[in-house]
C-alpha cells in the first residue's frame, strides 16, 4: 500500500515538473516520502538478513548441543574423495574405524578415541583428546565420521600435521603405510601425468585382483558343495 502511495506521489511529481507548477512543498514532500520508502526498504533488507544469521547461530548452538544432526552429502566415496590412497589402503583404514567404533554408530566419539590411542600405546590427556578431535572435525559435532578419520591419513601423507600433533602419532601408530603422496612431488607435468597413469592402473589391478580372488572363493565352494554331495551320495547307499 505504501509503495502504490509513493508511486502516486513521484508520478505526480514528474507531471508537474512538466507542466512547470511544481510547488516547492510538495516537491519537498515528494521527496521526504522516497527517502522514506528507501529507509524501510534498507531496513527490511538488515532484518531479512539479522533472521538469517541468527537462524545459522540457533542451528549451530543445536547442533554443539547434540538437539540437531548437521547435514551432510548423501553420497560419499572414499575411493574417488581420496584418490592419493590404494582401494587396500582404505580397506586397512575402514577395518581400523570400524574395530574401534564400538557403539556401531558410524562415529569414533572421545571416549573411543581415548581407547583407541591406549590401544596404539599413546595415551592422550582429555584436552589432548578434545584437539585430535577439532583438528578434522568439519561438521562441529564433536567426533570422528569415517571420511574425518580419512582425513588424518591424507593429512599425514601430505605433511599437514605438526609434528607433536596426536593425529600423527595415529598414523604414524596405525600401521597403515600413508607415504604415497599421488603427483604431488612430480619434478613437471609429464611425470605427474605418468605417475596419474601408473596409480589407475594400480587401482584397476587391484579390482581385478578383487574380483579373482572372489572367483576364486566361489570355485572352491563348489567344490567343497560337489564333494559332500558326493559324499552324502556315498552314505545314503
Amino acid at each position: 500500500m505504501a509503495s502504490q502511495e509513493l508511486a502516486q506521489k513521484l508520478q505526480r511529481r514528474l507531471q508537474l515538473e512538466e507542466s512547470g507548477e511544481a510547488a516547492e512543498g510538495e516537491v519537498e514532500a515528494v521527496k521526504g516520502a522516497a527517502a522514506a520508502g528507501e529507509v524501510e526498504e534498507r531496513s527490511c533488507l538488515t532484518a531479512s538478513a539479522d533472521a538469517e544469521l541468527s537462524a545459522k547461530l540457533c542451528r549451530r548452538q543445536d547442533i554443539n548441543e547434540g538437539a540437531a544432526q548437521p547435514r551432510r552429502a548423501a553420497v560419499f566415496n572414499p575411493y574417488t574423495e581420496f584418490k592419493e590412497f590404494s582401494r587396500r589402503q582404505i580397506k586397512d583404514m575402514e577395518r581400523m574405524f570400524r574395530l574401534y567404533d564400538s557403539g556401531r554408530d558410524g562415529y569414533i566419539d572421545l571416549m573411543e578415541l581415548k581407547l583407541m590411542m591406549e590401544k596404539l600405546g599413546a595415551p592422550q590427556t582429555h584436552l589432548g583428546l578434545k584437539n585430535m578431535i577439532k583438528e578434522v572435525d568439519e561438521d562441529f559435532d564433536g567426533k570422528l565420521s569415517f571420511r574425518e578419520f580419512l582425513l588424518i591419513f591424507h593429512k599425514a601423507a601430505a605433511g599437514e600435521l605438526e609434528e607433536d600433533s596426536g593425529l600423527l602419532t595415529l598414523a604414524k601408530l596405525s600401521e597403515i603405510d600413508v607415504s604415497i603422496e599421488g603427483v604431488k612431488g612430480a619434478k613437471n607435468f609429464f611425470e605427474a601425468k605418468a605417475q596419474a597413469l601408473s596409480s589407475a592402473s594400480k587401482f584397476e589391478a587391484e579390482i581385478k585382483a578383487e574380483q579373482d580372488e572372489r572367483k576364486r572363493e566361489e570355485e572352491e565352494r563348489k567344490h567343497r558343495r560337489a564333494a559332500f554331495r558326493e559324499l552324502k551320495s556315498a552314505f545314503s547307499q
